[in-house]
Protein backbone atom coordinates (compact mmCIF):
# COMPACT_ATOMS: atom_id res chain seq x y z
CA UNK A 1 0.00 0.00 0.00
CA UNK A 2 1.37 3.42 -0.92
CA UNK A 3 2.32 5.73 1.92
CA UNK A 4 0.26 8.94 2.34
CA UNK A 5 1.95 12.08 1.02
CA UNK A 6 4.22 13.84 3.47
CA UNK A 7 2.67 16.82 5.27
CA UNK A 8 4.12 20.12 4.05
CA UNK A 9 5.97 21.69 6.95
CA UNK A 10 6.20 25.45 7.52
CA UNK A 11 9.51 27.15 8.22
CA UNK A 12 9.88 28.50 11.78
CA UNK A 13 11.72 31.83 11.73
CA UNK A 14 12.91 34.21 14.44
CA UNK A 15 12.02 37.44 12.65
CA UNK A 16 10.70 39.15 9.54
CA UNK A 17 14.24 40.04 8.44
CA UNK A 18 14.80 36.41 7.41
CA UNK A 19 12.22 36.65 4.60
CA UNK A 20 11.69 40.39 4.02
CA UNK A 21 13.84 40.52 0.89
CA UNK A 22 11.47 38.06 -0.81
CA UNK A 23 8.57 40.53 -0.65
CA UNK A 24 7.64 43.99 -1.86
CA UNK A 25 4.64 44.73 0.41
CA UNK A 26 3.12 43.65 3.71
CA UNK A 27 -0.60 43.12 4.26
CA UNK A 28 -0.58 42.99 8.05
CA UNK A 29 -3.28 42.19 10.60
CA UNK A 30 -3.64 44.60 13.50
CA UNK A 31 -5.26 43.21 16.66
CA UNK A 32 -3.11 40.43 18.09
CA UNK A 33 -0.17 41.29 15.82
CA UNK A 34 0.65 44.97 16.32
CA UNK A 35 -1.41 45.60 19.48
CA UNK A 36 -3.38 43.66 22.09
CA UNK A 37 -6.29 46.03 22.62
CA UNK A 38 -4.45 47.95 25.33
CA UNK A 39 -0.97 48.75 24.04
CA UNK A 40 1.07 48.31 20.91
CA UNK A 41 3.88 45.79 20.51
CA UNK A 42 7.12 47.79 20.03
CA UNK A 43 8.91 44.89 18.30
CA UNK A 44 6.10 44.69 15.74
CA UNK A 45 6.21 48.44 15.11
CA UNK A 46 9.97 48.21 14.56
CA UNK A 47 9.52 45.32 12.12
CA UNK A 48 6.93 47.23 10.10
CA UNK A 49 9.09 50.36 10.06
CA UNK A 50 12.19 48.53 8.88
CA UNK A 51 10.29 46.67 6.18
CA UNK A 52 8.71 49.90 4.98
CA UNK A 53 12.07 51.69 4.86
CA UNK A 54 13.82 49.07 2.74
CA UNK A 55 11.33 46.79 0.99
CA UNK A 56 7.90 48.29 0.28
CA UNK A 57 4.58 49.57 1.61
CA UNK A 58 2.85 48.31 4.73
CA UNK A 59 -0.94 48.08 4.69
CA UNK A 60 -2.75 47.36 7.94
CA UNK A 61 -5.75 45.15 7.17
CA UNK A 62 -8.18 44.82 10.04
CA UNK A 63 -11.57 43.40 10.81
CA UNK A 64 -12.18 46.30 13.18
CA UNK A 65 -15.77 47.51 12.71
CA UNK A 66 -14.58 51.11 12.34
CA UNK A 67 -13.62 53.34 9.45
CA UNK A 68 -9.86 53.64 8.79
CA UNK A 69 -9.50 57.06 10.44
CA UNK A 70 -10.93 55.70 13.68
CA UNK A 71 -8.67 52.65 13.51
CA UNK A 72 -5.68 54.97 13.08
CA UNK A 73 -6.75 57.02 16.10
CA UNK A 74 -7.20 53.86 18.17
CA UNK A 75 -3.77 52.54 17.15
CA UNK A 76 -2.22 55.90 18.06
CA UNK A 77 -3.87 55.75 21.49
CA UNK A 78 -2.11 52.42 22.02
CA UNK A 79 1.21 54.04 21.13
CA UNK A 80 1.63 52.67 17.59
CA UNK A 81 3.78 55.07 15.55
CA UNK A 82 1.94 56.38 12.51
CA UNK A 83 5.07 56.12 10.35
CA UNK A 84 5.24 52.32 10.56
CA UNK A 85 2.46 51.85 7.97
CA UNK A 86 1.21 53.46 4.76
CA UNK A 87 -2.55 52.89 4.87
CA UNK A 88 -5.34 51.12 6.74
CA UNK A 89 -8.07 49.02 5.14
CA UNK A 90 -10.89 48.01 7.49
CA UNK A 91 -14.00 45.87 7.40
CA UNK A 92 -15.82 48.75 9.06
CA UNK A 93 -14.95 51.02 6.15
CA UNK A 94 -16.28 48.45 3.70
CA UNK A 95 -19.51 48.04 5.70
CA UNK A 96 -20.03 51.80 5.85
CA UNK A 97 -19.63 51.99 2.08
CA UNK A 98 -22.42 49.41 1.76
CA UNK A 99 -24.69 51.36 4.14
CA UNK A 100 -24.03 54.51 2.11
CA UNK A 101 -25.08 52.67 -1.05
CA UNK A 102 -28.26 51.30 0.54
CA UNK A 103 -29.25 54.71 1.94
CA UNK A 104 -28.42 56.78 -1.15
CA UNK A 105 -32.00 56.89 -2.46
CA UNK A 106 -34.00 56.85 0.78
CA UNK A 107 -33.70 56.70 4.55
CA UNK A 108 -32.59 53.23 5.60
CA UNK A 109 -34.28 51.77 8.72
CA UNK A 110 -31.54 49.83 10.53
CA UNK A 111 -31.45 47.43 13.45
CA UNK A 112 -28.11 48.08 15.18
CA UNK A 113 -26.20 45.54 17.28
CA UNK A 114 -23.16 46.95 18.99
CA UNK A 115 -21.87 49.37 21.61
CA UNK A 116 -22.83 53.03 21.47
CA UNK A 117 -19.16 53.99 21.05
CA UNK A 118 -19.27 52.56 17.52
CA UNK A 119 -22.31 54.52 16.35
CA UNK A 120 -19.89 56.71 14.40
CA UNK A 121 -20.18 53.96 11.78
CA UNK A 122 -23.54 55.41 10.68
CA UNK A 123 -22.96 59.11 11.42
CA UNK A 124 -23.55 61.29 8.40
CA UNK A 125 -25.56 58.62 6.57
CA UNK A 126 -29.30 58.70 5.85
CA UNK A 127 -29.87 55.87 8.33
CA UNK A 128 -32.29 55.68 11.22
CA UNK A 129 -32.06 53.16 14.07
CA UNK A 130 -35.21 51.11 14.58
CA UNK A 131 -36.32 47.98 16.33
CA UNK A 132 -36.42 44.68 14.49
CA UNK A 133 -40.04 45.01 13.36
CA UNK A 134 -39.40 48.23 11.41
CA UNK A 135 -35.91 47.46 10.14
CA UNK A 136 -34.92 46.67 6.56
CA UNK A 137 -31.51 45.33 7.54
CA UNK A 138 -29.39 44.66 10.62
CA UNK A 139 -25.83 45.87 11.23
CA UNK A 140 -23.69 43.82 13.63
CA UNK A 141 -20.70 45.73 14.97
CA UNK A 142 -20.17 43.49 17.98
CA UNK A 143 -21.67 42.64 21.33
CA UNK A 144 -23.08 45.61 23.19
CA UNK A 145 -20.97 44.75 26.24
CA UNK A 146 -18.37 42.20 25.23
CA UNK A 147 -16.80 42.17 28.69
CA UNK A 148 -19.93 40.67 30.27
CA UNK A 149 -22.05 39.21 27.45
CA UNK A 150 -21.79 36.05 25.35
CA UNK A 151 -23.48 35.03 22.11
CA UNK A 152 -26.10 33.13 24.14
CA UNK A 153 -27.42 36.47 25.42
CA UNK A 154 -28.56 37.27 21.86
CA UNK A 155 -30.54 34.09 21.19
CA UNK A 156 -33.99 35.72 21.36
CA UNK A 157 -32.87 38.75 19.35
CA UNK A 158 -31.40 36.62 16.59
CA UNK A 159 -34.52 34.47 16.50
CA UNK A 160 -36.68 37.59 16.09
CA UNK A 161 -34.42 38.82 13.28
CA UNK A 162 -34.75 35.47 11.53
CA UNK A 163 -38.54 35.58 11.88
CA UNK A 164 -38.54 39.05 10.24
CA UNK A 165 -36.19 37.81 7.50
CA UNK A 166 -33.55 40.48 8.15
CA UNK A 167 -30.17 40.27 6.46
CA UNK A 168 -27.31 40.84 8.87
CA UNK A 169 -24.40 43.00 7.67
CA UNK A 170 -21.43 41.80 9.71
CA UNK A 171 -18.87 44.56 10.08
CA UNK A 172 -16.35 42.37 11.93
CA UNK A 173 -16.05 38.72 10.83
CA UNK A 174 -13.67 37.89 13.71
CA UNK A 175 -15.11 35.31 16.09
CA UNK A 176 -13.05 36.24 19.15
CA UNK A 177 -10.20 38.60 19.98
CA UNK A 178 -7.86 39.18 22.89
CA UNK A 179 -8.41 42.33 24.93
CA UNK A 180 -5.27 42.29 27.02
CA UNK A 181 -5.25 38.73 28.36
CA UNK A 182 -9.02 38.24 28.06
CA UNK A 183 -10.75 36.57 25.12
CA UNK A 184 -13.97 38.33 24.07
CA UNK A 185 -16.59 37.60 21.41
CA UNK A 186 -16.82 39.62 18.18
CA UNK A 187 -19.58 40.20 15.63
CA UNK A 188 -18.45 37.17 13.65
CA UNK A 189 -19.68 34.94 16.48
CA UNK A 190 -23.11 36.58 16.31
CA UNK A 191 -23.13 36.13 12.53
CA UNK A 192 -22.16 32.48 12.87
CA UNK A 193 -25.03 31.91 15.32
CA UNK A 194 -27.42 33.73 12.98
CA UNK A 195 -26.40 31.56 10.05
CA UNK A 196 -26.98 28.49 12.22
CA UNK A 197 -30.59 29.67 12.55
CA UNK A 198 -30.84 29.97 8.77
CA UNK A 199 -30.37 33.73 8.70
CA UNK A 200 -28.63 35.51 5.83
CA UNK A 201 -25.31 37.23 6.57
CA UNK A 202 -23.15 39.46 4.39
CA UNK A 203 -19.59 39.69 5.71
CA UNK A 204 -17.22 42.63 5.30
CA UNK A 205 -13.58 41.84 6.00
CA UNK A 206 -11.31 38.83 6.25
CA UNK A 207 -11.40 36.05 5.06
CA UNK A 208 -13.49 37.41 2.19
CA UNK A 209 -11.69 38.32 -1.03
CA UNK A 210 -12.91 41.92 -1.66
CA UNK A 211 -11.11 43.32 1.38
CA UNK A 212 -7.85 41.71 0.23
CA UNK A 213 -8.31 43.24 -3.21
CA UNK A 214 -8.75 46.63 -1.54
CA UNK A 215 -5.60 46.11 0.53
CA UNK A 216 -3.55 45.10 -2.51
CA UNK A 217 -4.83 48.14 -4.40
CA UNK A 218 -3.80 50.36 -1.47
CA UNK A 219 -0.32 48.79 -1.71
CA UNK A 220 -0.08 49.63 -5.42
CA UNK A 221 -0.74 46.08 -6.66
CA UNK A 222 2.58 44.57 -5.52
CA UNK A 223 4.08 41.53 -7.25
CA UNK A 224 5.33 39.70 -4.13
CA UNK A 225 3.13 40.65 -1.16
CA UNK A 226 3.27 38.89 2.20
CA UNK A 227 0.23 38.53 4.45
CA UNK A 228 0.89 38.57 8.20
CA UNK A 229 -1.72 37.46 10.70
CA UNK A 230 -2.64 35.38 13.74
CA UNK A 231 -6.20 34.24 12.96
CA UNK A 232 -6.30 30.97 11.04
CA UNK A 233 -9.96 31.26 10.03
CA UNK A 234 -9.72 34.93 9.01
CA UNK A 235 -6.19 36.19 8.32
CA UNK A 236 -4.66 32.97 7.08
CA UNK A 237 -7.56 31.35 5.20
CA UNK A 238 -8.36 34.70 3.62
CA UNK A 239 -4.77 35.17 2.49
CA UNK A 240 -4.75 31.62 1.13
CA UNK A 241 -7.88 32.32 -0.91
CA UNK A 242 -6.32 35.54 -2.21
CA UNK A 243 -3.21 33.64 -3.30
CA UNK A 244 -0.84 35.42 -0.91
CA UNK A 245 2.21 34.02 0.83
CA UNK A 246 1.69 33.95 4.58
CA UNK A 247 3.60 34.56 7.81
CA UNK A 248 1.63 33.13 10.75
CA UNK A 249 2.00 34.78 14.17
CA UNK A 250 1.77 31.90 16.61
CA UNK A 251 1.46 33.78 19.91
CA UNK A 252 -1.80 35.45 18.88
CA UNK A 253 -5.38 34.33 19.11
CA UNK A 254 -4.34 30.64 18.82
CA UNK A 255 -1.64 30.93 21.46
CA UNK A 256 -3.09 28.17 23.62
CA UNK A 257 -2.96 25.72 20.70
CA UNK A 258 0.63 26.12 19.53
CA UNK A 259 2.44 23.86 22.02
CA UNK A 260 4.63 22.09 21.23
CA UNK A 261 6.11 24.79 19.02
CA UNK A 262 7.44 22.60 16.22
CA UNK A 263 7.01 22.64 12.45
CA UNK A 264 5.15 19.32 12.65
CA UNK A 265 2.66 20.62 15.19
CA UNK A 266 2.16 23.87 13.28
CA UNK A 267 1.43 21.88 10.11
CA UNK A 268 -1.09 19.75 11.99
CA UNK A 269 -2.74 22.87 13.44
CA UNK A 270 -3.02 24.43 9.99
CA UNK A 271 -4.51 21.22 8.62
CA UNK A 272 -7.12 21.18 11.38
CA UNK A 273 -8.29 24.65 10.34
CA UNK A 274 -7.97 24.05 6.60
CA UNK A 275 -5.31 26.76 6.34
CA UNK A 276 -1.67 26.99 5.24
CA UNK A 277 1.32 29.22 5.99
CA UNK A 278 4.82 28.96 4.60
CA UNK A 279 6.49 30.60 7.58
CA UNK A 280 5.76 30.92 11.29
CA UNK A 281 7.13 33.10 14.06
CA UNK A 282 6.09 33.48 17.69
CA UNK A 283 5.53 37.24 17.44
CA UNK A 284 6.10 39.89 14.79
CA UNK A 285 9.63 41.22 15.16
CA UNK A 286 12.46 42.15 12.84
Amino acid sequence: MASPPAMSLPRLISGLSEIASNHDALICDVWGVVHDGHRHHPAAAEALTRFRETHGPVILLTNAPRVPAEVAAQCASYGLPSDCYDAIVSSGGAARDELARRSAARTLPLHYIGPDRDLTMIEGLDVTRTDIAEADVSLAIGLRDDMTETVADYADELAAMKAKGLTMLCANPDLVVHRGTRLVYCAGSLAQAYEALGGQVIYYGKPHLPVYQAALAAAGHPKRPLAVGDGLLTDIKGANAAGLEVLFIADGVHGEDIAPYTDEHMAALFSRFGAAAGTVTRKLAW
